[in-house]
């Protein structure tokens, strides 16, 4: 395997996926915003004994994007897996935000999910094989998260299109849909389990989606409280 690249790899749902794929003998790339954070992360992941490659560079500067994913393929090969984990995920309704922020968030939510798929999936077709997983969520628009809802309404007609698209040609194009927040360490003696997701469980889906043999792909996985 020549590795898994994540894009948006914090300390969360990044992490876990990182080193789920890790426990698997599976190189990692992590780009994260920031050199701080994609180096936290891989420290979490080095005990797993795989090549970890920490990257820096915002979703939103397609320049950067695309070059960290270049310096990704350079380092550990073509990936056979990529996930899109960015978001922006804040509170905000009806006249919250300004022109500026609704694009600032769609740029997370949706546009570096473009950069990034417009740059991995055509080599992927070409070689016929390759995962692109999404980080989902907002399954239910909620009118108090009105940007996050939009953004990951669009993200999801985006992935349909690639579906459509990429999946003919042998690349499985699916999203993890997370309804609910997250928090590391919830079991189900925790008090608030009822409204937190335990990252180290989501992961499991995003290596289940890898390893789907073709005739069971499954398009999006839905993990909810």
């Amino acid at each position: 395997m020549s590795g898994v690249v994540i894009v948006g790899a914090g300390p969360g749902i990044g992490q876990a996926v990182a080193c789920r794929f890790a426990r698997e003998g599976v190189p990692v790339t992590l780009i994260s915003r920031t050199e701080k954070t994609a180096k936290g992360v891989a420290e979490a992941v080095h005990p797993y004994g795989v090549p970890v490659v920490p990257l820096a560079a915002d979703s939103t500067d397609d320049i950067a994007l695309r070059a960290a994913l270049d310096d990704a393929a350079g380092e550990l090969g073509p990936p056979d897996a990529v996930v899109y984990n960015a978001a922006l995920i804040r509170p905000d309704a009806l006249g919250d935000l300004s022109v500026a922020g609704h694009l600032d968030a769609w740029a997370v939510n949706v546009v570096g999910a473009i950069t990034t798929a417009a740059h991995v999936l055509p080599p992927m077709a070409r070689r016929r094989s390759g995962t692109f997983i999404v980080t989902g969520g907002m399954p239910a628009p909620k009118p108090s998260y009105m940007s996050l809802s939009l953004g990951k309404a669009g993200v999801r007609t985006f992935l349909s299109m690639l579906d459509e698209e990429y999946g003919p040609a042998g690349v499985h194009v699916a999203t993890v849909t997370v309804d609910g927040p997250v928090a590391r360490g919830t079991t189900p003696d925790t008090e608030d389990m009822a409204e937190h997701l335990d990252p180290d469980d989501i992961a499991d889906h995003y290596w289940r989606l890898h390893t789907q043999p073709r005739h069971a792909w499954e398009s999006e996985v839905i993990v909810a409280a």
